[in-house]
């Protein structure tokens, strides 16, 4: 190649859960039986009146350019839903569609962010936050998020960011909480913007989980007083009703935010192909008891990961307030074996044994933060997560087998003991 990628281009890292999942699959193909708890995606058919639209809408052949900003009738049914469950004040030109809702991390970076600008995440965070910042020159800002205070946030490192940072601009708040499953409260939300409202600091308040909480309820920073002209809320149509593949998702700000992203819908997608969103709006109005008890399925196999992980020597697990992951400590267990969180999760995906595995994610996938974590998803059939639960201590037993990994993959090493919480 004679021309030269950019230092943007060069320096771009990808999502490390679809990199191990396509580690998983490699070891699959090859005749591996791999337990895959590495990707958030739901184990459940996609919700099946959204199904039964979509077919007919392509059917209709709903299937050619439509608005920038979304289908109104779907803006009008993603209005109505934030409204009625979440008390976030919204109607149909809050409300822009779009394909996932990662894109929306880059708007509004887009947004929001001129180069050099200060962005308070807490942390471990979602992998993709960085490089959204990062394409706008944004500077992030990490604050840790405490496994003793519930992976909440604290309105203090708010605080501290708003008046020591050179120029502070937006923060990045992500409740429900992935990887730690925390919750922010409505208490903690309220704290948020009283310290926030009027300031020039804007919020993205990723929501992928909000139906996903297994103790109280979800609320938004949206609903907030004042919150929509300073932040964009983000939704998705992957966990809720188990449709990853559509990619679809939408955003809710002020009329004003929401009339800039749809021009970078159009400038860049043009639009969310309207069948999926028809699919959409069928989800949003199916029977909510339906869609709450998948939910629930999932928030037990929560706990029945939570509680077997605790059963294990060196493992220091929270069930989780919310999501369906379990973000288990096990930097006792990575100082033991003088492995790193990542490498004893790359060691039960390949190296604990010939012919099976376990595929989840080493806490260094979330940042610094997540050093000595590893992040379990929950999305695999009763069966399939007692297996694994099963084959853990014995991969943990199998020391010989953890030194010849690490003599043929160095990097893994823990260079340093973890600190242990509780601890020195």
């Amino acid at each position: 190649m004679t021309v030269e990628l950019s230092t943007f281009a060069k320096s771009l890292t990808a999502e490390t859960a679809f990199t191990v999942l396509a580690t998983a699959k490699q070891l699959q193909a090859a005749g591996k039986d791999v337990v895959e708890l590495e990707i958030g995606d739901s184990p459940f058919d996609s919700a099946a009146p959204a199904k039964a639209a979509g077919i007919e809408a392509i059917e209709q052949n709903h299937s050619h350019y439509c608005p920038s900003p979304g289908l109104p009738d779907f803006r009008d049914a993603a209005a109505r839903q934030v409204r009625e469950e979440f008390g976030i004040p919204a109607e149909r030109e809050n409300v822009v569609v779009a394909p996932g809702a990662k894109v929306l991390e880059q708007f509004f970076c887009e947004a929001f962010l001129n180069p050099g600008d200060g962005v308070l995440v807490f942390s471990p965070h979602f992998p993709t936050y960085v490089p959204n910042i990062e394409r706008r020159g944004g500077r992030p800002v990490f604050v840790s998020l405490k496994q003793s205070n519930d992976f909440r946030p604290d309105t203090a490192d708010i605080e501290r960011f708003l008046s020591e940072d050179p120029s502070p601009k937006a923060i990045f708040l992500n409740s429900p909480h992935n990887p730690t499953g925390g919750v922010a409260t409505e208490e903690d939300l309220r704290s948020i913007a009283d310290l926030i409202r009027g300031e020039p600091i804007a919020v993205f308040s990723d929501e992928p989980y909000c139906h996903m909480v297994w103790k109280g309820r979800h609320h938004s920073l949206m609903a907030q007083p004042g919150m929509l002209d300073q932040g964009v809320a983000a939704y998705t149509f992957s966990k809720s009703y188990s449709m990853s593949g559509w990619r679809l998702g939408f955003s809710v700000s002020s009329p004003e935010i929401a009339d800039s992203i749809a021009t970078m819908i159009n400038t860049t997608l043009s639009c969310t192909p309207p069948f999926v969103q028809i699919a959409g709006k069928a989800a949003l109005e199916m029977d909510r008891s339906e869609r709450d008890a998948v939910m629930q399925e999932f928030g037990r196999k929560v706990s029945l990961l939570t509680q077997g992980l605790n059963a294990f020597d060196g493992f220091r697990t929270l069930e989780p307030r919310a999501t369906f992951y379990v973000f288990s400590d096990v930097s006792s267990v990575c100082n033991r074996l003088g492995i790193t969180s990542h490498g004893l999760a790359l060691y039960l995906l390949e190296g604990a044994d010939d012919h099976f595995g376990v595929a989840c994610l080493g806490g260094e996938c979330f940042g610094d933060a997540g050093a000595g974590f590893m992040r379990f998803s929950c999305a695999a059939s009763d069966e399939r997560l007692q297996q694994a639960l099963d084959f853990i201590p014995t991969a943990l037993s199998r020391e010989t087998r953890v030194r010849e990994f690490l003599e043929a993959r160095p990097e893994l090493c823990l260079a340093a003991p973890y600190r242990v919480e509780g601890e020195g």
